[in-house]
Parts: structure tokens; sequence; C-alpha cells
């Protein structure tokens, strides 16, 4: 599929005819690259709250603070820093700072979030407890080529057409969207979409050991694919987008 013809900005009108609320989070932290561009790629698209993870929490799935408090700070308008992960955000945000939210965006995670990779993302859980609570989700990951740096300018291009897309949609209770963009892009670039299932299919995992400790040594790029899901798609320059269920 390529981009719709007509494709515009995204309509800031909700069928309650109010204004979108949007709740922004992530898991590289509150100051990460990727979520400022986040929130520049969404202005105009109505009220944006932020409430992000005081300090980096990649990786860290869907783990949930059980046992102790979680402080939570203002850190400017409309922007909360959270000594918890993800989920804790999501949790926190629609309990307690913006239960009214329409929508729950994670990312945009520098580097992707593909397959099997969505049990181990912080990212992708945001989204996850999102929609475990009642609120429409997206998680937004930029895949990274082996030997390049994401251009965020770039990356927030065409991360806005996605969104502002995927937003005008409907989507049904219990469900959220993974989004991921291929790498490099270029700001001229008209990269198709491509609806696509989750590719199951396991990394290559191995450990070499150092000092008595065991390290583990991925090979990401070379992981196995099939060719119609969502590690292929990204992959093969498409951005893969992926429809998610909590059951």
């Amino acid at each position: 599929m390529s981009w719709p013809e007509n494709l515009q900005p995204a309509v800031c009108e909700t069928v309650k005819g109010g204004c979108l609320k949007i709740i922004l989070t992530n898991d590289d932290g509150i100051d990460g690259p990727g979520l400022q561009t986040l929130a520049a790629c969404l202005d105009g698209c109505g009220e944006i709250v932020v409430v992000a993870p005081v300090q980096s929490q990649s990786g860290v799935g869907h783990r949930l603070t059980t046992m102790e408090p979680i402080v939570v700070e203002k850190a400017g308008f409309n922007r909360f820093s959270v000594g918890g992960t993800p989920a804790d955000c999501a949790r926190i945000a629609l309990k307690l700072i913006a239960p009214d939210a329409d929508w729950l965006i994670a990312g945009i995670n520098p580097g992707a979030n593909l397959g099997l990779d969505v049990y181990n993302s912080g990212t992708v859980a945001a989204a996850r407890e999102a929609s475990i609570l009642g609120c429409k989700s997206i998680a937004i990951s930029q895949y990274i080529a082996k030997d390049h740096l994401i251009d965020w300018d770039v990356t927030g291009h065409h991360s806005s057409q996605v969104l502002r897309m995927l937003i005008n949609r409907p989507l049904e209770k219990g469900a959220f969207w993974n989004v991921n963009l291929p790498h490099p892009l270029r700001p001229d670039s008209k990269p198709a979409f491509e609806e696509c299932d989750l590719d199951a299919r396991s990394h290559h995992v191995s450990y070499r050991q150092e000092n008595g400790a065991y390290i583990l040594e991925g090979r990401f790029h070379e992981r196995p694919r099939e060719t119609d899901k969502d590690v292929a798609i990204c992959f093969g320059g498409k951005i893969s987008i992926t429809r998610m269920t909590i059951a």
C-alpha cells in the first residue's frame, strides 16, 4: 500500500465533539530525543500530556512497580516524570493525570520493536497497558540500519504522517497499533506502509564468556524473517503497521 493521495493532517475532533487529549510516553526517559520528536510531530492534534520515566527503562518489558512507592514530579506544563517503568507511566497517566485521554502514544523508540521484541519492549508495554485500561494506543519505533544514525527530523516527518492516519482510524477495545519505520529514510522519501502480522520467529541468541560473566551477543540485523510479516516488511523499506491485541 502507498500513502493515500488525500492524506490530510489529523482532525482533532473526536466523536465527542471535543479536542483530542493524547498522552505521550516512552522507555528512554523524559528527555529522550524520540519523545521530543513525537511531541513535535503531533503538534496541532490536540492537548498533549507527557508522562514518561525519569530515566531510561529500555528493555524492561511489561514490568510494573508493586512493592515500592512511585515518585511523580511535574517537569513543566503538562509534563510529568515518573520514577517507574513505561507500564507504570501508562497506569499513572490514565488513572491519575489524564483519565479522560483519547489516545496514548509511546515512542519514538530509537530501535525497532519487531517480532518477538514486543515482549521485551517497554515502549510496546506502555501501549499494551493503555489498551488493557481501555484507552486507544500506539507504539512507534524507528529501526536503525547497521552503521547508520537516526535523523530525528526525518523520523518525525514520517512518524507524523502515519500517526495522523492511525488516529483517524477506528480501533476496537483490546487492540493497539505497533508501528516500525524503516531506515535509512530521506526527507523526500515516500515509503509504502503495510499492515502485517507479527513475525514469531526467534532471534539467534548466543553468549560469550568474559571475565567470569556472560554477555549476550545478538545479531539483530541477521534475524530470520517471514516474507509477509513485520520484520521483513520493515527491513525491506516499508513502514510496518501491526494490529496487536491484549488477548
